[in-house]
């Protein structure tokens, strides 16, 4: 049956499918990740709370050779964390399991959505929709190595040496940690989002490239301010670090949307 064909009624129908096998893949893979949640939490999702983790070895090289780029190499120290809940540790292996089961099955969430809106679509429309959601489904997760290996590494260390009296200590909490973690993680994968974003706003009319030119000087602006907001660190470097994808995301963006 086309979609022409269809009634209001199949097409809840037909939604009503596509939400169900989007529930059942979440459900399989966070039943997956719940029961490898201990090698999640030890390896990955602690891992920059680690004096070995990975970056923080180049980014103390690089800090050495370029005189201007802030000093990492005194930050590299492990952070321990404290939990004050007694029931805190459970919740959040059953949470981040579904987060994690979440950002794993994005490619499915995304192929089902090209499933349903695809016969909507002529032929040639939906190739450019196949390449589209194909890139969304890379970008989401670009943007998820972005912000754990640089985003929320220089995020916690700034944040976790940062000390108003030499009397204060900080002591970081589970909950603080993991609300940090999956804030700027699933962040950085959203804004990655941009180029599909600004193609489907393309695609219904509310976008076109005259718009991304005229207003482009307000962009570098509001992007900068979120830029600012993501990284509280503020210094030069690591601003530019998080700016600079995000201007480049706005100018790929160009080249998804329909000219005027």
């Amino acid at each position: 049956m086309s979609i022409h064909e269809m009634s209001f009624w199949d097409h809840l129908e037909e939604l009503r499918w596509t939400l169900f096998r989007i529930v059942i893949a979440l459900l399989v893979f966070a039943i997956g990740a719940f029961v490898a949640m201990p090698w999640i939490f030890d390896s990955l999702i602690l891992g920059p709370a680690r004096a070995d983790f990975f970056v923080y070895h180049y980014m103390c090289e690089w800090s050495r050779q370029v005189a201007f780029l802030p000093d990492f190499c005194d930050t590299g120290h492990t952070i321990s964390m404290i939990n004050i809940d007694l029931t805190s540790q459970f919740f959040r292996h059953l949470s981040t399991s579904g987060w994690v089961a979440f950002v794993l099955i994005c490619p499915y969430i995304l192929f089902e959505a090209w499933h349903y809106v695809s016969p909507a679509l002529y032929e040639n429309e939906r190739k450019n929709v196949r390449w589209v959601f194909l890139l969304g489904s890379i970008m989401f997760f670009i943007g998820c190595a972005v912000g754990y290996v640089v985003i929320f590494p220089m995020t916690l260390q700034f944040l976790y040496t940062y000390s108003l009296s030499d009397v204060i200590h900080n002591e970081i909490s589970l909950d603080s940690y993991m609300d940090n973690f999956l804030m700027l993680i699933l962040a950085m994968g959203l804004i990655f989002e941009m180029p599909l974003l600004s193609w489907l706003l393309s695609q219904i009319g509310i976008l076109k490239k005259s718009f991304f030119r005229q207003y482009r000087r307000i962009a570098i602006v509001v992007l900068l301010i979120v830029a600012a907001i993501i990284t509280p660190t503020g210094d030069p470097f690591t601003l530019s670090l998080v700016f600079l994808p995000l201007y480049g995301l706005y100018e790929l963006s160009i080249f998804f949307v329909k000219a005027d």
